[in-house]
């Protein structure tokens, strides 16, 4: 039975482990809220060393036929917009291996005429040589649909709800195939059912309060790390940052309590990896790092050919999927602004004065082959 035909009712009916996560979220001074922190990271260091993966995006294309109220790639907004070709995604991602990177997550908005299955194998299959590391984050897909992905290389799918509370999501996306709250929730399923060695989910907090979404979220992952033993599975709470459009959240995750949260996860699932983007400013990644996060982007671009002006030559302003005149910019439109900017180099010199240990390689297809 897939995780969507039984969510409303984990919502109404809370497991044992779901109703130990909420206590950890109540009111909590200053005093409990550091002895939380002090059993999350040592149940970090337990499970996970003093490692931390890290990884970076290439946004592929920021073409999109949703119209999602707060993405800066909103079929809605006008913004310069291209797909970059396969040769050009091979300049990106070298880009990014000379910086160190071998984990690489490819990014696109959701627009089958530029990025169906075969332009996404085409890529990986490019890029497999060198990266041994690769994940997308594309439009939800039929479970046959990804296997081929699976055989070009790719190793990890996320998906993120976005919102896990019914009526916002609603609300938030207006137009287009996202529409679809169950369909979009079951995507980490058919993932499992490809072949994905890891798959990654999240909502994106600021839309629906915070706790509700935690819950929801919660819920997910136990069902998921049952469900879907076969994957492991990852965990993401981004923060609404500012994009095209000018979507003000009207449900902020303030700082402390994002700090509460990432602990709590820790404690209530030990064992799932957590990942921590460039939304997030210095000062909180800093703060956060040790406490739980297993997983971190650096040195991030969220617009497509953003390290290394790839594509700029085609880019088209559009809005609502009509080209307009002119193009006015010299550069892709982001699909929101990151907040920590530190390159690669200086975020594992961070992690490493904090005494963890950066990861930039932790899998590859010939550990298949020993076996």
């Amino acid at each position: 039975m897939p995780f969507s035909e039984i969510f409303d009712q984990s919502q109404r009916e809370k497991s044992r482990v779901v109703r130990a996560f909420e206590a950890l979220l109540g009111p909590m001074d200053n005093r409990g809220l550091n002895d939380l922190a002090e059993h999350a990271a040592a149940l970090t260091r337990r499970h996970f060393g003093r490692t931390m993966r890290l990884f970076a995006p290439i946004y592929l294309s920021n073409e999109c036929i949703n119209s999602c109220a707060y993405c800066g790639f909103s079929r809605e907004n006008a913004i310069q917009r291209v797909t970059l070709e396969i040769d050009q995604v091979e300049a990106e991602a070298r880009h990014l291996a000379g910086e160190g990177f071998r984990n690489i997550l490819l990014v696109a908005g959701e627009h089958p005429k530029y990025v169906g299955g075969e332009y996404l194998v085409q890529c990986i299959a490019r890029l497999r040589g060198f990266v041994p590391g690769l994940s997308i984050e594309v439009a939800p897909m039929e479970a046959e649909a990804y296997r081929p992905l699976v055989g070009a290389g790719a190793e990890g799918l996320v998906v993120y709800q976005e919102t896990y509370h019914r009526e916002t999501y609603r609300k938030m996306h207006l137009h287009g195939p996202k529409k679809d709250f169950d369909w979009r929730m079951d995507t980490a399923e058919r993932g499992h059912e490809a072949g994905f060695r890891r798959i990654g989910i999240g909502a994106l907090f600021g839309l629906w309060h915070w706790r509700d979404e935690a819950l929801a979220l919660a819920a997910h992952l136990e069902y998921l790390q049952r469900a879907c033993w076969r994957s492991q599975i990852t965990v993401s709470i981004p923060r609404l940052r500012p994009a095209a459009g000018e979507f003000e959240p009207p449900h902020p995750l303030p700082d402390r309590d994002f700090i509460q949260l990432i602990c709590a996860l820790r404690v209530t699932f030990p064992t799932a990896g957590i990942v921590l983007s460039t939304r997030e400013s210095r000062a909180m990644r800093d703060i956060v790092a040790p406490l739980g996060v297993t997983m971190m982007s650096a040195g991030s671009h969220t617009e497509p050919g953003g390290y290394t002006g790839q594509g700029r030559e085609a880019l088209h302003l559009t809005v609502r999927g009509k080209p307009l005149d002119g193009t006015g910019g010299t550069a892709a439109t982001r699909q929101f602004t990151i907040s920590d900017d530190r390159d690669a180099r200086t975020m594992g010199s961070v992690l490493a004065r904090m005494g963890l240990e950066p990861v930039w390689k932790d899998w590859d297809a010939g550990i298949l082959g020993a076996a």
